[in-house]
Formats: C-alpha cells, structure tokens, sequence
C-alpha cells in the first residue's frame, strides 16, 4: 500500500474516497466535506441515524462527483475514547473500500490529524488489510475484493506515517510467519527465516545446532525436539546501535513450530491451530526485523528455541529429569507442557547476556485464556516498574493485558518436586500462575523481567476490529512501543 501525506483541503479531494473519522460530539461537522458533498452526507447520517458510535462506520454513494464515495467512519465518545479507536476505525474503512472495490482512500477528521492519531490511523489501516493468500489457487484469489492501493492520510508529519508502517508491518510479518502450517515451517526453516532476516536488515545472528546445543547443556530444549526429525535450534539475533550504550534489552519467544502434545499427545481438537504455538518466536522475528529499520540507541537480542514437539522413540517422558542450562533440575511430569522447558533454557542463555530488562513471549497456557478470555493477555513479573510499563504501554498499542500475580508462596510450592529442583507443570487451578514461576526459576533475579502468555489471542476465529480469522501478531506492536519508551529514557 503507496502512503502519503494528504496536504491540502479534503473540500478539494477528488479522488476515490474520502472517510472522516468523527467523534460523537463531532458530527455537524461534516461541513469540512465540502459544500458539495456536506448535503449528501447529513442526509445519509439522517437516514441511517448514525451516531459516531466506536466500531460504526457508514457509506454514502457519490454519483458524477467529485469523488465515488464518503464513508463515517465512529470513533465514540470523545471524552471515553480509547487509543485503539483510531485504529479500528481505519481498519474498518479500509476493509469497506475493499469490499466497495475501491483502490485509493483519503482518511481524515475535521481538522488535521496529530502525529499520534496519524500513526494509529496508518497501523490500523495496514493491519486491517492484512490477508493470507498465500494458498489461495489463482481462480479464488480472482474473485476476492482488491487490496487498497493508495492511503493518503489528513495529517502534518511524515515521521508518523513510518512510525505507524513500520509497527504495522512488523504485525502482519509476524501474522504471515504464523500462519505458516508446520510442514512449511519448521526449526531449521525458521533459523533459514531468521538468518534471511538478520541479512537484509543489517542484524548479527547465530544458529546454534543440536551438537553444540548438547555441549551448551540446552537439555530443555533438546529433550522437548528430541522426537522430532528436525532437531531443534537456538536462534540468536543482536542489533547494536551505531553509538556504544549501556542499554541491552533480550526479547525470548517460544518457537514450537508444531506442538502435538508430545508422549502426553493433545486429542484432536486440541492439536488444530498448534502451528501457532511458534508465535512467541515470529513475534521476536517481527520485533527484530521492526528494530533494524527503528535504529534505537538501545542494544536489542532477539532469542527463540525453536523445536517440534512430536511423540516417537526419542521423546521425552513424563517422570524424566532433565538438568538444564542454568544447572537447575526438571521433572517432567507433562510432556505437553513443553513451551516452559524449552523458554526455562534459553531464559537462563538470554540472562547470561546481562540485558537490562528481558521479555519473553509464548503461547504458554490453556489456563490463562481461562482466566483472561481469549482477547486479553496475561503479564506477569516481580518488577513492579517494568510491569507497569508495559501495562502502560498496552492501553496505548490496544493490545489488552493483565497483571497476574507471582508472589503466592503457597501456590508456588505447587511446582516443587520431591526429586528435583522444580515440575514442570502445577496442575489445573492456577495453571498460568505456576507456568510463569516455573518460568522465573531461571531468570537471574536482578534483572527486571516481564512474561506474556498470549495463548488465546495468538489466533482469533472471527474478524473484528482490524484483525481477521487467523493469526494476529498480537504483542508485536507493545514491544516496539515499550522498547522505543525505554531508549528515551
């Protein structure tokens, strides 16, 4: 999609479509439209009785003018307005145009927009246009809607227009990567991904095999790819800024390119949609790739295990004990509780590059979309500014989290083993809670840390707002806005 400042007054636009983004409070002044479209569109908001209302959006045909079409697109009530509204707002303009078989819009409000509302406009407006075809024949593709060629956004500064691209399409990377089924993608096809990446956008990167793997003590991660006939891989990817910092920020994904459930093997209608179960993983992909355009003054790594989880004669067990990276023993009581074990090791490696702060990612826990519903992500740290950060920063981007405690001793005791130093799975109640302080057992503890467990919103079943069936990339864009706070600071 071409996007591009829009300079002069949407009364004198004469292109495919103009859509003005309306507060509640905002709709008599539509008069910005110009005289000759002003008329039409009251007359339409009369009809219709629309109100502005968050998520609204209405279409007035224009016949021999100026333009083809004026859509109002709501944003709510000014004084309630959530961040996201712009974002959703533009996503739903964008998807009416493509449903309209328009391919060029101008997305506007009554007077310019702010470098922060610009920004927004042009995440959702990519976002909300985000497809995977990549597997739809010629024939089908041919009678789907067109794409959206041209955005032109109603605003003053450029920078916003790529500070909202750059997010956006580190999201839909993140969705593409995804949505790739498991025998498209797989460990080593990923660490190729990862490798392509770090080329063209300028990052190091190193792949670490299964042999040097066991000389590494990786046991986690070996054990939970064992059964697999791709062997696991630890992917790391470092930007350094042009000028020396004391500043290094370690993101970590789960990168389970397939998860059957292992030995402990998933029933079926748990197994569909586990190709996402490398979305921690594609997350830091899109975040890494995002930051060698960014350039921040910070030194980022990017970390992933990534293994296929698979039952066979190499599988691991349950009743195994596994000692890990950081010398710490496992017992496996759950080999479908493999996220944890495989995250546990490169947690304890991302520790070892002594960041400033460390962020993980990972589809981790059915008991957390339990808790939180499937729209809202669980947070979970003992840094008290780190957690509320990232909260902070959440409301902003649109992507719902919630804090979820790490601190109750006596639940904590449920992942202690009577042979090893911890189990790796504390059963039902509390299921998250207990994933996240088996996760904690290996970070160093004066590095400020912060675990998401996404599991529920990494692959939504119905389109709403500017996501569609599918994988989301939900994360990406927190991270990017976080770390961007954090280099500020």
């Amino acid at each position: 999609m071409d996007i591009r400042l829009f300079g002069d007054d949407i009364s004198r636009y004469d292109g495919e479509v103009v859509a003005l983004l309306l507060h509640e409070e905002d709709l008599e002044k539509v008069e910005v439209l110009g005289a000759d479209l002003a008329p039409l569109v009251r007359a339409r908001i009369e009809r219709t009785a629309f109100k502005a209302r968050k998520d609204s959006i209405i279409s007035a045909p224009v016949y021999g003018g100026r333009v083809g079409a004026v859509y109002l697109a709501g944003l709510g009530k000014k004084e309630k307005e959530e961040p996201d509204a712009w974002r959703r707002a533009a996503a739903g303009v964008i998807r009416q145009a493509m449903q309209e078989r328009f391919r060029s819009v101008l997305i506007a409000a009554f007077e310019r927009l702010g470098f922060t509302e610009a920004a927004r406009v042009v995440e959702g407006a990519i976002a909300g246009g985000y497809r995977f075809l990549k597997y739809k024949t010629n024939s089908e593709k041919s009678d789907l809607p067109p794409e959206v060629e041209e955005l032109l956004v109603a605003g003053d500064d450029e920078a916003a227009i790529e500070k909202g691209r750059i997010a956006a399409e580190a999201q839909n990377f993140a969705r593409d990567l995804a949505n790739e089924p498991g025998n498209v993608i797989n460990p080593t096809v990923l660490a190729e991904k990862a490798s392509r990446l770090a080329e063209e956008s300028g990052l190091e990167c190193e792949i670490f095999q299964a042999e040097k793997l066991k000389e590494m003590g990786m046991n986690g991660l070996l054990s939970v790819g064992g059964a697999s006939k791709t062997p696991p891989v630890l992917i790391h990817l470092v930007y350094r800024p042009e000028n020396e910092t004391k500043k290094r920020v370690a993101f970590v994904g789960k990168g389970i390119t397939f998860d059957s459930g292992g030995l402990n093997i998933k029933p079926g209608e748990h197994m569909r949609t586990m190709k996402g179960d490398k979305t921690g993983a594609c997350n830091v992909l899109a975040v890494m790739k995002a930051v060698g355009r960014l350039k921040p003054p910070v030194e980022v790594h990017g970390l992933i295990g990534a293994a296929e989880n698979m039952p066979g004669g190499n599988a691991y067990r349950p009743d195994d004990i596994i000692v890990m990276r950081n010398g710490k023993t496992v017992e496996i009581d759950n080999t479908d509780a493999e996220g944890r074990v495989t995250l546990a090791d490169v947690l304890a490696y991302a520790c070892e590059q002594k960041p400033s702060a460390l962020v993980d990612m990972a589809t981790l826990t059915g008991a957390c979309v339990v808790a939180l519903g499937e729209y809202t992500a669980g947070l979970f740290s003992p840094d008290e500014a780190i957690a509320r950060e990232f909260l902070e920063t959440s409301v902003e981007t649109g992507e719902r989290m919630w804090r979820l405690p790490v601190d109750d001793e006596r639940l904590k005791k449920k992942i202690k083993s009577d042979i090893a130093d911890v189990v790796n799975t504390g059963g039902r109640t509390g299921g998250a809670i207990t994933a996240a302080m088996f996760l904690e057992e290996f970070v160093e503890k004066d590095i400020p840390w912060v675990h998401i467990d996404i599991a529920g919103m990494d692959n939504y079943k119905e389109e709403f707002g500017y996501y569609k069936k599918g994988a989301t990339g939900f994360g990406v864009r927190t991270c990017l806005a976080w770390l961007e706070k954090f280099g500020a600071e």
